[in-house]
């Protein structure tokens, strides 16, 4: 029988195939593909910024150091505009299309609320920072996991400090007509009257409203000790601080991290309307009564320099981008697979897991991370290289 050469090269070609051996398996070389759903432009970029220095410096430090079990790390990112509907399209094509095995984001808590049933359904690994305490639920979503505080505890830092610190019982509670502005102040009201604290004025502003004098003399005319914020718009929190300088008035203003954003300094008609402002911040990253930041904050702090801008962002997005980054490399590497099952699995075992923006534990039925301890107040003025020095009143 004559044997050709497409007989023999179909030989080879069948002989291979039937040999497991005759190449790698594909789940052993091919990336471990990150999606990165980002709101890196809109009204809500600054935080998506910061995010994506960190996201990106912690992906080419370890395709730098070999990759993950000789795995690269790809970041996959689309731009959601901080628009929910951006963010489903995005989403939907990153499991369908892009065949990412986890997603870092959104976040904006309006799009994860749009988007977090969507990756339940796909059983598709989710970390995210997104504050809305609805959005953690280990029943409704086994996949999504909190790796930043919930508003639950920004609001018990923000009350614990004006009650136990600055000693005050008036105060005025003041959001945005976002959803998250008005449920943030909702939650903030009764969590202060069931301490015993008096709420002597509360409002929703929208976030254009050009003139702030009405409501702060509202405010002031009540009584009110101290002002609390939960709104993202800076441009709003600039004018209120414009309006309490303009009326010669010293009272603190304690709330929403945003308070300490560096587009506020632009903002404002002169520098001193910036003090006695009180943001969340935390212990990762802010400097003590000597000057420094918590030794593993140093160390990022010295990696980043010459590669990430620090001074107009914030500290913690940065880090916080490097763990999300990390948590999901370490899960592929504690497990040798980048299945859902096991990264879920991994992450589920997590306990005072060292990251660098917090120390983060995960049990089955609890999937907020964050340690309520390290959420702090930080002077909103005091910021260098995107952290800041602690509030009055700390040890």
């Amino acid at each position: 029988m004559r044997i050709t050469r497409r007989d023999l090269t179909r030989a080879t070609l069948a002989g291979l195939a039937a040999t497991p051996l005759a190449r790698p398996a594909l789940a052993q070389t091919e990336a471990i593909r990150i999606g990165w759903l980002a709101a890196m432009t809109g009204p809500s970029s600054a935080p998506a910024i910061g995010f994506n220095r960190g996201v990106l410096f912690a992906a080419n430090a370890l395709n730098a150091d070999g990759g993950v079990k000789g795995r690269k790390i790809e970041i996959i990112t689309r731009d959601t505009q901080g628009d929910p509907t951006k963010a489903v399209n995005a989403t939907q094509e990153m499991i369908s299309q892009a065949k990412v095995h986890a997603v870092w984001g959104p976040t904006n808590s309006g799009e994860s609320l749009a988007v977090t049933a969507i990756m339940a359904r796909a059983k598709m690994p989710n970390i995210h920072p997104c504050v809305v305490d609805q959005l953690i639920d280990t029943k409704r979503y086994p996949n999504a996991f909190r790796t930043a505080p919930s508003n639950g505890q920004w609001d018990d830092a923000v009350r614990a400090y004006c009650l136990n610190v600055l000693k005050v019982r008036k105060v005025a509670v003041i959001g945005d007509t976002t959803g998250y502005g008005v449920s943030a102040l909702k939650a903030s009201v009764a969590a202060f009257q069931k301490d015993g604290a008096e709420v002597v004025y509360q409002a929703n502003i929208d976030a254009t409203q050009p003139d702030m004098t009405p409501d702060m003399l509202r405010a002031r005319n009540a009584g009110t000790e101290a002002i609390i914020i939960w709104s993202v718009s800076t441009g709003m929190e600039a004018r209120l601080f414009n309006t309490r300088g303009n009326m010669g008035w010293d009272v603190p203003f304690v709330g929403h991290p945003s308070m300490a954003s560096g587009e506020i300094g632009r903002l404002l008609s002169r520098p001193s309307n910036w003090d006695k402002v009180y943001a969340i911040g935390y212990k990762s990253c802010s400097y003590g009564a000597d000057g420094n930041l918590p030794a593993k904050s140093q160390e990022l702090v010295s990696r980043l320099q010459g590669k990430v801008a620090l001074d107009d962002t914030l500290l913690w997005w940065v880090a916080a981008g490097v763990d999300a980054v990390n948590l999901i490399a370490g899960a592929v590497e504690a497990t040798g697979s980048s299945s859902s099952e096991a990264i879920i699995r991994h992450w589920n075992s997590l306990t005072k897991h060292a990251g660098y923006f917090g120390t983060y534990s995960f049990t089955p039925d609890e999937h907020n991370g964050y340690p309520t301890e390290e959420v702090v107040m930080s002077a909103a003025n005091t910021a260098k290289h995107g952290a800041f020095a602690l509030a009055p009143g700390y040890g």
